[in-house]
């Protein structure tokens, strides 16, 4: 049979996120993670499902897309599928046909592993390499650094569950400019399938002010986790809070049983990549959106 493009719906969410889990893979490179779904659940279940689009074969998903804002597809595809010549073309296509109800017309990404077939042909069909991310890792096989063991010792962690969810809110509004995050996209989040391996910490100083604030998303025992998103507060920063959260957020995947710690960051956001580094996590090669221009 032929490769069906598809959007899952409400109802369809839970198997989409189920494949995800199932593609994360330590050997495997960044790609789309349920946590992207899980953080983007913020909008509502009815938002997340219509951002999803699925391609499958005999009923078999091979693909999922995530359109994370109007103009940026981020793909991900089965293990197995990465170099199916058939899957390539036919998202590929389905990518450039603003018809077909995936991108609009003009300036548009596509985000896809390295590595897949269907970045091989975009570049045949004339789309561009963008700005570079930098993905880090951190290996969680071992135990994790105390946080008494980093310069400052007066941060206090904690899980904040839905009656603190201010609390995590707050902290994020101020370390994003911009930031449309609210209570109630908060409860939202909460409320999604994700959610349910997913945890949110903040970090508190000595004198009991947050500062700083992370979303951690298992896949699952012995697999990647995501950290996304980690912010610090504006007015707390270059104190090392930064490195101290994301010291918890790995703590926190290691006793959800991931395997590692993953994240991903623009490669112009050098204060980011430096406490990441700083944390434990290790850089992988530097990877690049695919941009069709107008």
């Amino acid at each position: 049979m032929a490769i069906a493009l598809g959007m899952p719906g409400v109802d369809g969410l839970s198997e989409a996120v189920g494949v995800l889990r199932e593609w994360q893979d330590d050997g495997g490179p960044m790609q789309l993670h349920p946590g992207d779904l899980g953080w983007f659940w913020r909008s509502g279940a009815e938002a997340t499902a219509a951002a999803v689009r699925t391609w499958s074969r005999d009923g078999r998903i091979l693909a999922v897309g995530l359109l994370d804002g109007p103009r940026l597809l981020r793909l991900t595809t089965a293990p197995d599928a990465r170099r199916d010549e058939e899957l390539a073309r036919q998202v590929a296509d389905d990518a450039a046909d603003p018809e077909r109800g995936v991108l609009p017309e003009g300036q548009v990404n596509v985000e896809a592993p390295t590595g897949a077939l269907v970045q091989d042909l975009l570049v045949e069909n004339g789309w561009n390499a963008d700005e570079p991310w930098t993905p880090l890792r951190r290996d969680l096989t071992g135990p994790v650094k105390d946080l008494k063991d980093l310069k400052d010792p007066g941060v206090r962690i904690e899980v904040i569950g839905p009656e603190r969810a201010h609390a995590y809110v707050a902290v994020h509004r101020a370390a994003f400019d911009g930031s449309t995050f609210t209570d109630d996209r908060w409860h939202a989040m909460a409320a999604g399938s994700p959610f349910a391996d997913a945890r949110c910490l903040v970090a508190y100083d000595d004198r009991g002010d947050a500062v700083a604030a992370v979303a951690v998303w298992s896949a699952g025992p012995g697999r990647p986790g995501l950290l996304e998103p980690m912010g610090v507060h504006r007015e707390h920063r270059r104190h090392g809070y930064g490195v101290a959260i994301t010291v918890a957020a790995a703590a926190a995947l290691r006793e959800l049983g991931s395997s590692s710690a993953i994240v991903c960051t623009p490669s112009s956001n050098v204060g980011a990549v430096a406490t990441y580094t700083s944390a434990g996590f290790r850089q992988r090669p530097e990877v690049r959106d695919l941009r069709r221009d107008a």
